[in-house]
């Protein structure tokens, strides 16, 4: 299993990232991927969860109506798109499938700051 983040950077509040999760060494389509996050001084946490053919997302709520979950199976890759960023969004970025003993990928840094 490989997961590799992109897309990270530093954005000023207000302002939007696209993060993509390019996976390999499995079958994609067949699992319920997620994003989770780790924040300065915090444990990771679930942000968004999407089952294998895009049907259902799940946010948390501090998240919802403004992070949308997606991904394409032709590409096996998975996004997070993040608008109206807010400085307590920053944090380190990981693409996983399996849940929190699963499979992370390295992580891409996110940062909210003006």
């Amino acid at each position: 299993v490989q997961l590799v983040e992109s897309g990270g950077g530093l954005v000023q509040p207000g302002g939007s990232l696209r993060l993509s999760c390019a996976a390999s060494g499995f079958t994609f389509s067949s699992y319920y991927m997620s994003w989770y996050r780790r924040a300065p001084g915090k444990e990771r946490e679930l942000v968004a969860g999407i089952t294998n053919r895009g049907e259902t997302l799940n946010y948390r709520d501090s998240v919802k109506g403004r992070f949308t979950i997606s991904r394409d199976n032709a590409k096996n890759t998975m996004y997070l798109q993040m608008n109206s960023l807010k400085p307590e969004d920053t944090g380190v970025y990981y693409c996983n499938r399996g849940g929190p003993i699963g499979s992370f990928g390295q992580g891409t840094q996110v940062t909210v700051s003006s």
